[in-house]
């Protein structure tokens, strides 16, 4: 998923807000869009998701192209359910409500991609770190932190194994094939490079309490935060849609 999942530095609305603000928009968002899947409010929802897309200077084809791999599940998940065993072998009623919560899946995909891109992995450990205290916090970080490098690396160890599959012929396999050398391809290639990750923090003396970047908030921040919360609290207390 290249630049989608990395963090660019740049000097937009979403890259000047707190990290701890933009997590507290992002829960906003998923209990908005989970407690709420009607047509009308994925439909706002929409607007909102686009919205966050263009402060993190990112536009919706690059991101959703950067989805790509994902895309065709989201797209397949709402044929799937509408088949039916018995006539009438196809219910659009259970179809239109799946293809409701795959979007759903989408837009809480936009919304991330558009967090990733303007918060550095630092500013994360830290968002995290001093919002979830003690050693709990300090092992959340650290596992964001973690997660986040490993995953471009290893999605590029893949890449490569799948090119040079093809220039081996290696179309010519069935898919289960394929499927399966790839599986096990890439559990190698992150078990190796777990155990090189665990040699080179012991080599570099890890440290629980390492010093992370000043995080500050700003009235923006607070504004954002308080709307967030408000919100979240507002899906929990009410049971009705409100759109």
């Amino acid at each position: 998923m290249s630049s989608v999942l990395q963090y660019r530095p740049e000097d937009t609305i979403a890259h000047r807000l707190d990290p701890r603000a933009k997590l507290a928009a992002q829960i906003a968002f998923v209990a908005t869009a989970y407690a709420y899947t009607t047509p009308e409010g994925l439909a706002a929802l929409t607007f909102v998701a686009l919205a966050t897309l263009f402060a993190a200077g990112t536009g919706p084809l690059h991101t959703l192209y950067g989805f790509r791999f994902a895309l065709p599940f989201l797209v397949v998940a709402p044929i799937v359910a509408g088949v039916t065993v018995g006539p009438p072998w196809f219910s659009m009623g259970d179809a239109f409500v799946t293809g409701l919560a795959s979007y759903r899946v989408l837009l809480v995909l936009l919304v991330s991609a558009a967090y990733v891109r303007s918060t550095s992995i630092r500013e994360s450990r830290a968002a995290i770190q001093r919002t979830v205290p003690g050693r709990p916090g300090q092992l959340l970080g650290v596992g964001v932190a973690v997660t986040a490098r490993s995953l471009p690396p290893l999605r590029r160890e893949l890449l490569a194994a799948r090119r040079a599959m093809r220039a081996r012929l290696g179309e010519n396999r069935s898919l289960r094939e394929r499927m399966g050398l790839l599986a096990v391809g890439g559990v190698s290639r992150a078990l190796s490079r777990a155990d090189r990750l665990a040699l080179g923090l012991r080599a570099r003396c890890f440290s629980w309490n390492p010093t992370l970047p000043a995080l500050l908030f700003s009235p923006v921040d607070y504004l954002l935060t308080l709307g967030s919360v408000v919100v979240v609290a507002f899906v929990l207390v009410d049971n009705s849609p409100i759109f």
